[in-house]
C-alpha cells in the first residue's frame, strides 16, 4: 500500500492512485459531506492513512482550483474579445481618418473651384461650360469581358463586385454615419452605420462572434433563416472558379411590409472566395443590363429591385471566433410606391434593422446557443424554438401579401374598401410539412380566409403601441373569435359553426409563459394562456382554457427604424413541434419623411390617403405642420386568419370583416389614448376628457378634499364650473390618480388624469385592471403601509421619492408623492388619491 508523506501536519503529498480516487469522487460530488468523506476512507483502502480533516482540505483546495481555472478561462475569453474589439475599433478609426482626409480634400477642392471659376458668358451659342479643374465624368467604359453569358464574363463581374464591396466595407466609398443608439463596445452587437447621401439605401455593421468563419458564412448564406422579409432564395447556377471560389446566379423574392405595397424580387450574382489573409468574402450584386448580366422580367405582382455591391467580409480572430463586416446596399425603387409609403423604401435605418443588424443578431444567437449560454424553453432545443419564430413571422407575411402562387385570391367586398378579404382553398402549401394540416383541410372541405387592413398612425411610438396590445389584450380582442380560431384549427370548422362575435364570450385572465428570447431581448417567443374563455354554440356556452403561441418583437423604443410586431397563432395543450400554425397579428413600421415638419395628430385609414394620389390626402398627412418638434408617423398592418368550410365561407368572411373592423376601431382608440402628451395641443388639440357626471363629481371631491386636508389649493382656481375644473385636473402636469378604498382588498386604480395614464402606460378602460401594490416598489409599499393609518386619521401624508413601475413594467422615478383621502359631500371616505411629482421614465 502506498504511504502518505506527512510534513509536520502542514500538508499531505498524495500518490497518483490516491489523487485518482479523490478525483473520481469529486466528479460525482464536488462538496461531499462529513459522512460521505468517512465512507470514502472506508471504501478506499489506499486512503485509510489520511485523516478526514485532510480529505476535507483536499476537496476545498480542489474546488478553489476549479474556480480559479474557470475564472482564468473567462478572463482569457474576455481578453481575446477586448483585443479583437480594440483591433476592430482601431481599424474603424483608421477608416474614419481616411474619410475625414477625403472630405477635407473635397472641401478644399470645392473652395478652390469657387474662387477660380470664370464668369460664364451669356452667349448660349458657344460651349463655354465651366470645366476647368473639375473631375471629368467619363462615360462608363465598355467591358466586353463582362459578358455574363460565359464563365469568364461572370468572373469579371464577380471580381469587380468584390472590389466595390471591399471599398464600402473597409474604405470610404460611402459616407457612413454612426446609427444613433448603437454604441460600440465589448458587449454591444457591434458598430452600426447608415449611409448618407448615396444612391439607394445602405447600412454597414462590424461585429465579433464566437464562431469560425466557415460556419458564419454558412449561416449568412441561408438568408431565409434570419431575414424575415425573405420569401425564397433559389440558386439557379453554381460555377466553381479557378481561384477556389464559387459564383452563383440567384433569384430572390422578398415580402412587402404592408398590404398596400408590392413585393420585390432580385436577380443577383453571388461570389464566395477567400483572401490572402485567410478571410472569407461573400459579395453580391444585381445583374442588370448595365452590369452585363442577364435580366429577366420581374415575376407577376413583383417589382424588380436592385442590389448594389453588398456582402460579408469574415475575418478569423486570434484564439477563435470571427470579425464580420456587413454591407447591405439596395435600391428598392421607391418611386413605384405611393408617396406616403416611400419612407419604407428610403430609410437606411429600416434597412439596417431588417437586414444588417438582423444578420449579426442571428449569428450571435446561434453562437450563444452552441456555447450553452441560452437556456432551453419548455424542454425544447433552441433550434426548434427558432423554427417556431420563423414560422410565425413567415405565416404572417404570407397572410399580409396573399401571393397568387400560394393559392390566395381576393373575395368581393361589401362595398367598403377598408378591409380586404382573401381566401385560400388549397392551404396545404402554407403549412408545408408541419402537422396533419393537409389531411385536416381535405376532411372538412374548406380553406383559410384572411381579413387584413392597413392604417396610418400619427404620434404613436410603434414599440409603445405593440407593448400595450401585448399587455392589454382585452382592449381589442374578442374572446369568442379567439375560441373559434382555436377550435376550428384544432378540430376543423365543424367544431363551432355557430360561433359569433359581439360579447358572446366571457373574458378570463391572460397569463404569459415565456419560452425564449433573443440575445438583446428584442424578440420574445411566449405561450399565452387565456383562462376561462368561452364561446357560444347553439345557445350553449362552452368554456375552456385557450393557448396562443406568440411572437413579440421591436418593443425597444430606442431602436431607430425598428419594426414592432405582435404575431400569434392558436395552439393546443400538447404544443407539438410540428403543430400547424395559422398566424394573425399586428405590425407597426415607423415612417421617416424627408421633411422635418410634424404632421397632425390623427389616426387615418391609409387607403383613403393612397387613393387621392400624391397631391391629395396622402400629402396632407404631412403638410399640416406647426411648431411642434415631435412628429412620428407609422403604418400599422393588421391581418387575421380563420379556417372555414366551403358552405360556410360567406358567413366566416362576414364575421372576419366585422371583427377586423372592430379591432381597427379599438386600435384607433388605444392609439389616441397612448399618444404621448408632449405632442400637445399644437398637433391636434387636447384629447377628449372623461366628461361623465361621475367624473365631474369626482374631480370636485378630489380638489376639495386636497384643500380640506392640506390647506393648499390643488388647482389654480376651484370656483369654476365642473367642466373647467375637470379640464384643469385632466391636464395637470403631475400624475394624479385614485384608488378604491375597500376593506380587506388591495387598492385598485379607478381614475387617473392624462399624466397619470401616461405614467402607467394605460387607458381609462384598462386602468381598473391595475393594482396599486404592483405599481409601487418594495420601498413604496412599505412607506404606504406605514403611513396608511395617518392618511385615514389626518387625511393626508407625504411619501418619499422612489421608483415605481408602469403597467408594462417600465421603471418610473418620482421626486415625491402625496396621498390623501377623498371624501364626498357628507364627509364619507370615497377613495384614496395620489399625486406623483416630477415623474419620468428611467
Amino acid at each position: 500500500m502506498a504511504k502518505v508523506v506527512m510534513d509536520s501536519g502542514k500538508y499531505v503529498r498524495y500518490t497518483p492512485e490516491q489523487v485518482e480516487a479523490l478525483e473520481r469522487v469529486y466528479m460525482e460530488c464536488p462538496k461531499p459531506s462529513s459522512m460521505r468523506r468517512q465512507q470514502l476512507i472506508m471504501d478506499c483502502p489506499i486512503l485509510s492513512n489520511i485523516e478526514p480533516k485532510q480529505i476535507k482540505v483536499w476537496f476545498q483546495n480542489r474546488r478553489c482550483r476549479e474556480k480559479q481555472r474557470k475564472e482564468a478561462s473567462r478572463l482569457q475569453t474576455v481578453n481575446r474579445k477586448l483585443t479583437a474589439m480594440n483591433k476592430l475599433l482601431m481599424e474603424e478609426n483608421d477608416r474614419l481618418q481616411k474619410q475625414v482626409s477625403h472630405l477635407v480634400y473635397e472641401n478644399g477642392y470645392m473652395k478652390h473651384q469657387i474662387r477660380t471659376a470664370p464668369v460664364p458668358t451669356t452667349d448660349n451659342s458657344c460651349e463655354s461650360v465651366v470645366t476647368g479643374g473639375q473631375h471629368q465624368q467619363n462615360p462608363t467604359p465598355q467591358h466586353p469581358q463582362r459578358d455574363a453569358n460565359n464563365p469568364a464574363g461572370l468572373l469579371a463581374i464577380a471580381e469587380e463586385t468584390l472590389a466595390e464591396f471591399l471599398s464600402k466595407a473597409t474604405g470610404t466609398a460611402v459616407d457612413w454615419v454612426q446609427m444613433l443608439g448603437m454604441k460600440p463596445g465589448p458587449d454591444s452587437i457591434g458598430i452600426i452605420a447608415v449611409s448618407h447621401n448615396c444612391s439607394g439605401v445602405a447600412a454597414r455593421a462590424c461585429g465579433l462572434v464566437s464562431l469560425e468563419p466557415t460556419k458564419v458564412a454558412e449561416i449568412l448564406k441561408d438568408r431565409p433563416s434570419w431575414y424575415r422579409d425573405c420569401r425564397c432564395v433559389d440558386v439557379l447556377t453554381a460555377i466553381p472558379t479557378g481561384n477556389g471560389g464559387t459564383i452563383e446566379l440567384i433569384y430572390m423574392q422578398t415580402y412587402a411590409p404592408t398590404t398596400l405595397a408590392t413585393a420585390r424580387d432580385f436577380w443577383t450574382l453571388r461570389y464566395t472566395t477567400g483572401l490572402e489573409d485567410g478571410s472569407l468574402v461573400i459579395c453580391e450584386r444585381s445583374l442588370t443590363s448595365s452590369t452585363g448580366g442577364p435580366t429577366g422580367p420581374p415575376a407577376p405582382t413583383f417589382v424588380r429591385a436592385e442590389m448594389l455591391p453588398s456582402g460579408y467580409l469574415i475575418r478569423p480572430c486570434d484564439g477563435g471566433g470571427s470579425i464580420i463586416h456587413i454591407v447591405d446596399h439596395v435600391d428598392l425603387d421607391a418611386l413605384s410606391v405611393p408617396e406616403v409609403l416611400r419612407p419604407l423604401y428610403e430609410s437606411s435605418k429600416i434597412l439596417a434593422q431588417k437586414m444588417t443588424i438582423a444578420a449579426l443578431r442571428h449569428i450571435r444567437q446561434i453562437a450563444q446557443e452552441n456555447s450553452g449560454e441560452i437556456n432551453h424553453g419548455g424542454g425544447r432545443q433552441p433550434a426548434v424554438l427558432r423554427t417556431f419564430s420563423q414560422r410565425l413571422s413567415r405565416g404572417f407575411n404570407d397572410a399580409v401579401n396573399g401571393f397568387v402562387d400560394d393559392g390566395w385570391s381576393l373575395l368581393s367586398s361589401d362595398g367598403v374598401e377598408d378591409v380586404t378579404i382573401a381566401v385560400n382553398s388549397s392551404p396545404g402549401k402554407l403549412f408545408g410539412a408541419h402537422g396533419n394540416s393537409s389531411a385536416m383541410f381535405s376532411t372538412f372541405g374548406g380553406g383559410v380566409l384572411c381579413a387584413k387592413a392597413s392604417m396610418l398612425l400619427q404620434n404613436v411610438p410603434p414599440a409603445l403601441l405593440v407593448r400595450f396590445l401585448r399587455e392589454h389584450r382585452s382592449e381589442w380582442a374578442d374572446c369568442s373569435v379567439d375560441a373559434y380560431s382555436a377550435a376550428s384549427l384544432k378540430s376543423g370548422a365543424l367544431a363551432v359553426p355557430g360561433a359569433r362575435i359581439g360579447g358572446s364570450g366571457f373574458l378570463g385572465s391572460q397569463v404569459i409563459l415565456p419560452l425564449a428570447h433573443t440575445v438583446e431581448h428584442e424578440e420574445f417567443l411566449e405561450v399565452i394562456r387565456l383562462d376561462g374563455h368561452g364561446f357560444m354554440q347553439d345557445d350553449a356556452i362552452m368554456s375552456r382554457d385557450m393557448y396562443l403561441l406568440q411572437l413579440c418583437s421591436g418593443v425597444d423604443e430606442n431602436a431607430a427604424g425598428a419594426c414592432a410586431q405582435l404575431v400569434f397563432a392558436p395552439i393546443d395543450e400538447s404544443f407539438a413541434d410540428d403543430a400547424p400554425l395559422l398566424p394573425s397579428g399586428f405590425r407597426v413600421i415607423p415612417l421617416e419623411p424627408k421633411s422635418d415638419g410634424p404632421g397632425a395628430t390623427r389616426t387615418l385609414d391609409l387607403a383613403s390617403a393612397l387613393d387621392v394620389g400624391p397631391g391629395g390626402a396622402a400629402r396632407s398627412a404631412g403638410e399640416n405642420t406647426t411648431g411642434s418638434s415631435y412628429n412620428l408617423r407609422s403604418v400599422l398592418t393588421i391581418a387575421f386568419q380563420f379556417t372555414y368550410e366551403n358552405h360556410l365561407r360567406e358567413n366566416v368572411a362576414a364575421m372576419a370583416r366585422q371583427y377586423v373592423r372592430s379591432v381597427v376601431g379599438s386600435v384607433q382608440r388605444v392609439a389616441m389614448a397612448i399618444s404621448p402628451s408632449r405632442a400637445g395641443p399644437q398637433t391636434g388639440g387636447p384629447k377628449s376628457l372623461p366628461g361623465t357626471p361621475e367624473a365631474l363629481t369626482l374631480a370636485c371631491w378630489i380638489t376639495r378634499s386636497y384643500r380640506l386636508h392640506t390647506g393648499v389649493d390643488l388647482l389654480r382656481s376651484e370656483s369654476q364650473s365642473g367642466d373647467a375644473l375637470l379640464k384643469q385636473l385632466w391636464h395637470h402636469s403631475d400624475a394624479i390618480m385614485c384608488c378604491s378604498l375597500k376593506p380587506n382588498a388591495s387598492p385598485v386604480f379607478t381614475f387617473a388624469n392624462q399624466a397619470g395614464l401616461d405614467m402607467l402606460e394605460t387607458t381609462l378602460i384598462a386602468l381598473q385592471d391595475i393594482v396599486l401594490e404592483k405599481v409601487l416598489d418594495e420601498g413604496g409599499r412599505k412607506a404606504f403601509c406605514a403611513e396608511f393609518g395617518k392618511i385615514m386619521q389626518r387625511g393626508y401624508t407625504y411619501l418619499p421619492g422612489g421608483i415605481c413601475a408602469s403597467s408594462m413594467g417600465r421603471p418610473v422615478t418620482y421626486e415625491q408623492a402625496v396621498a390623501w383621502k377623498v371624501v364626498d359631500e357628507e364627509e364619507n371616505s370615497h377613495c384614496l388619491a395620489f399625486m406623483f411629482n416630477n415623474w419620468s421614465f428611467v
